[in-house]
Formats: structure tokens, C-alpha cells, sequence
């Protein structure tokens, strides 16, 4: 729980219920919370260490980051779904019906957003945890039906968080990769290894590569081939 001496909370009128309890599940005490440090708020502050709770895309970040990085040491906190349960309201806020969505998140999925960031991976004042959690996700009818969904969300909530993995080292990075994928790989053979698109692969390499837990060995026809590195240092 928060700790009953934290600073005063700047900007939390709107934080979304996500967010909120990530940062509660986050918390320890000594904890301070919404933080100004510079120009920016930090969502928490342990000591010297500046915690940050992302539950949208990191696109956003960058600016603070680039700054952050520059004087202190950053954990982003990065959730992934790992299960979603739907909860359908009417007109009148009333439930229609509970539901299962049948995407099952993994820790991969964390590179969709480690792309928006790649310019920081090697940076040593960067960690990141990858929290699996379970989203209860509330879906209402549109107010204004522009788009073809008639529906949208209005709020997410957590349910549980299933693991966290610490991310701290580049070769920590690595645990994405199957360990069965032979070495030298393309991004065609970690796609297949990993069951998902291409793209999906191509954005695992980018990331690791930048990082330095890959490193390119040759090019062929069939694309780059890469290596671990288990012994990259940031």
C-alpha cells in the first residue's frame, strides 16, 4: 500500500483505475508519489531509483526518458494482458454479460512497445518489469457511434498480477527467444519458433540488436543472421 507520508499526489484526478493499482501493487513503504522532478512527475520515487507505470503506448515517454535517463536511474513498469475478462454494459450502465477474450498475452508481446523506446535499451540507467496481469475490461455503448464498433472502453481494471519479470540486463531479454531456436537465426526462423508474424520477430531483433543481446553475424538471402550474446553489457 502507499505510504501514509507520501508527498502530494499531482495529476492523479484523472488517472485511470489501471494505472492506479499498478502503482498500489508497485508501492513499498518509504514510497513518495507523483513526483515533480524537473519539468516532468515522476509516478514514483524509491530513493534515488524513479519508477514509471506505462499502461498505454510508450510513444509518449520518449521526451521524459530522454531527460530521466540523463541524472537518474529508471524502471519502466510495462504491463502485458495476459488474460482479459469482457464485462458488456447497457445504456444504463446495467451488465449484459461477462466474457473471456481468447488472446493470451506472453512477454514477447512487450517489443510492440520496446520499439517506440529503442534509442534508450542500451542505456544503463534503464531497467524495465513486465508485469502479466489479468484485465477485467468495462465496454460501453458509444456515445457517438462514428466508427463501426458500437461499442468502447471505458475503463480497465486489474484483476491480478500473475508474475513480474525483471528485465535489468540485456541478456535478461533473451528469455523471449525459444531456447530450442538454433543459432545462426533470421527473423524468419525466430517468427516460426515464436508462432507469430514476421513483423512481431523483426521487432524482437530490432530491439535486442539495439541492446546489444543479439549481434548480427553475416547476411544472406534469406535476411540477417543473428547470434545471442549472452555476455552483452549495456
Amino acid at each position: 500500500m502507499p505510504a501514509q507520508d507520501a508527498a502530494p499526489h499531482i495529476g492523479t484526478l484523472n488517472e485511470k483505475p489501471l494505472h492506479a493499482a499498478l502503482k498500489e501493487w508497485i508501492a513499498e513503504p518509504g514510497d513518495r508519489f507523483e513526483v515533480r522532478v524537473g519539468r516532468f512527475v515522476a509516478d514514483i520515487v524509491r530513493d534515488a531509483l524513479i519508477i514509471e507505470v506505462q499502461t498505454g503506448s510508450t510513444f509518449p515517454l520518449k521526451r521524459k526518458l530522454g531527460t530521466l535517463l540523463k541524472r537518474h536511474a529508471v524502471r519502466l513498469v510495462l504491463p502485458v494482458t495476459q488474460r482479459k475478462t469482457i464485462v458488456t454494459l447497457d445504456e444504463d450502465h446495467n451488465e449484459l454479460r461477462t466474457s473471456k477474450s481468447p488472446r493470451k498475452g506472453q512477454l514477447l508481446d512487450v517489443f510492440d512497445q520496446l520499439v517506440n523506446l529503442r534509442e534508450f535499451l542500451g542505456d544503463a540507467n534503464l531497467s524495465i518489469d513486465v508485469l502479466l496481469i489479468h484485465v477485467e475490461e468495462v465496454r460501453r455503448p458509444r456515445t457517438r457511434r462514428r466508427r463501426w464498433k458500437d461499442w468502447e472502453v471505458h475503463e480497465r481494471r486489474l484483476v491480478e498480477v500473475y508474475d513480474r519479470i525483471s528485465l535489468h540486463h540485456p541478456g535478461d531479454f533473451l528469455a523471449a527467444i525459444p531456447t530450442a531456436l538454433q543459432e545462426p537465426f533470421t527473423t524468419a526462423d525466430l517468427a516460426r519458433a515464436i508462432g507469430r508474424p514476421r513483423r512481431v520477430a523483426q521487432q524482437m531483433a530490432y530491439c535486442l540488436r539495439e541492446m546489444g543481446a543479439i549481434v548480427a553475424m553475416d547476411r544472406k538471402k534469406s535476411g540477417i543472421r543473428y547470434l545471442r550474446n549472452f555476455n552483452g553489457e549495456y
